[in-house]
């Protein structure tokens, strides 16, 4: 999978991609992560990038034309990408949505800044507006970098087997089991005895009980 960036700070991403689960898939050569810089693309000869609101306001809005063309030097001849937009407009994020995602084989994420971005672009060219939650940012990098791992880390391959994100929490609606490691009891708290008996049937009995009550109990809105 091929995932491109369209941002005014392309450094704040260099940790995000370059280390850890998505750093070793990049090296392994399943996953594709181009960091462009919309600013790169200004026909401004200060490379400006925005301007202020037609209609009056406060802040800036970003100008169609720098995303634009940094949007169209991400393809050539694979067609057009399946372009996002991350904004607090968009469709909460959830793992139904991520796992939908990799049906597509080229990503552009649009990070919008200030006031956001001149409608006729998202018009234009975005398919899909993702947000990560009911809150505003400064921009839209946080969401983006939420939004790479999210993905990345789904594609066959990544992670070390189908089962590492088969039962993890928000898989088949429900949240996590609790998990547990070495020592066996750690501030007089010992670990469920069933988890020691190895009795398969009853640990993954023991874990789907454990994962509704949690949902339950934590997230019940889950379950409506």
């Amino acid at each position: 999978m091929k995932i491109d960036v369209l941002t005014l700070f392309p450094n704040m991403f260099e940790q995000i991609v370059g280390d850890s689960i998505i750093g070793r898939a990049q090296e392994k050569n399943l996953l594709e992560i181009n960091l462009i810089n919309i600013r790169d693309f200004s026909t401004n000869k200060h490379k400006k990038v925005d301007d202020y609101p037609y209609g009056g306001g406060t802040g800036m809005v970003m100008a169609a034309q720098p995303i634009y063309d940094a949007w169209k030097s991400t393809f050539k001849d694979d067609g057009k990408p399946f372009t996002i937009y991350l904004t607090p407009q968009g469709k909460v994020l959830n793992q139904k949505i991520a796992h939908e995602l990799l049906d597509h084989h080229h990503i552009v994420l649009i990070c919008g800044h200030y006031e956001g971005v001149d409608e006729r672009v998202i018009e234009e060219i975005v398919d899909l507006e993702i947000s990560i939650g009911d809150f505003v940012l400064t921009g839209g990098e946080i969401a983006a970098m939420a939004l790479v791992d999210c993905i990345g880390r789904l594609v066959p391959g990544v992670l070390p087997s189908e089962e590492a994100y088969i039962q993890e929490s928000h898989s088949d609606g429900l949240l996590e089991y609790p998990q547990y490691t070495r020592p066996e009891t750690f501030m007089g708290r010992n670990v469920p005895e069933v988890l020691l008996s190895g009795h398969h049937a009853n640990i993954e009995k023991w874990r789907l009980e454990q994962s509704k009550e949690r949902t339950k109990t934590k997230r019940p809105d889950m379950l409506v």
